[in-house]
């Protein structure tokens, strides 16, 4: 009796991609930006509701604080800093926001965005889908520094819905996206919810640059948005888990090591602009 072929081996999410986990923790916490009138990178959360913009938040803190971390849904726009297991904050922060809806009367407006991007917008500034922030408003910065900019634009979206996404939000998404590159500012793409996309991939994350439906998933990222397929990370969030993870965390950690690399470079190239 001929038995069916053994299961190959799933690679490691150390090899070839990424690095040790207890490597890329190390040089986070370490890192120092390269300019000195900078003193956070700062780095935006934009996607459509329910994408998990809060819940990378809560994952990026609970890796460095080594402990399962949540916080709220962001009404208003809210700075997020990362702080560590030693109550010691690290030199970037995420700013959290209202989701894309496809109403015109729901969700953040694209407008606030590019506000919060070109760093004319306050913490705390409440959202209005019917009226975005203007140079009225006593929460608008009317001549903001390099510090207040954005350093780099986190595109939120979930692996198990980009094929049915509205096209209006993907549309938001573009009119942001070209917003930004006017800038020059460096855009990613934090692909979440990559185990409901994939069997495979659900039960073994080490699948998960393995798995032809997480590669279909990014090139539908990528065709949706422009984004070049080395800016496009897939990740999983802490959700229903009760401990930590160290598939989760190193997936997460391996896009935040970009992020704060590219946002520096960022910040580099146009500290004396």
């Amino acid at each position: 009796r001929v038995g069916r072929p053994a299961r190959p081996v799933p690679p490691t999410l150390s090899t070839p991609r990424l690095v040790s986990l207890g490597q890329m923790v190390t040089e986070l916490e370490a890192f120092v930006i390269q300019r000195d009138e900078v003193r956070e990178l700062n780095f935006l959360l934009c996607g459509p509701i329910g994408a998990g913009k809060s819940s990378i938040i809560n994952t990026i803190n609970t890796i460095f604080k080594k402990r399962i971390y949540v916080t709220h849904q962001a009404s208003s726009f809210t700075k997020c800093k990362v702080g560590t297991a030693q109550d010691r904050f690290l030199p970037f922060v995420l700013y959290d926001t209202m989701g894309l809806d496809s109403g015109d009367n729901a969700g953040m407006h694209p407008d606030d965005f590019i506000t919060a991007v070109k760093g004319h917008m306050k913490e705390g500034y409440q959202f209005n889908p019917l009226n975005p922030l203007n140079e009225n408003s006593p929460y608008y910065w009317e001549n903001p520094s390099l510090s207040d900019r954005m350093h780099c634009l986190l595109f939120v979206i979930p692996a198990d819905r980009i094929s049915i996404m509205d096209s209006v939000i993907i549309q938001k998404m573009k009119t942001i996206k070209n917003a930004a590159t006017a800038m020059g500012l460096p855009q990613v793409i934090l692909m979440t919810r990559v185990d409901q996309a994939c069997t495979l991939t659900n039960n073994d994350l080490h699948y998960v640059y393995n798995s032809k439906k997480i590669k279909d998933k990014m090139l539908e990222c990528q065709r949706a948005l422009d984004i070049k397929m080395n800016c496009i990370f897939p990740v999983k969030n802490y959700h229903e888990e009760t401990d930590i993870s160290e598939d989760v965390n190193c997936l997460m950690l391996h896009a935040l090591t970009r992020i704060v690399q590219w946002a520096d470079d960022y910040v580099d190239k146009y500290s004396n602009n």
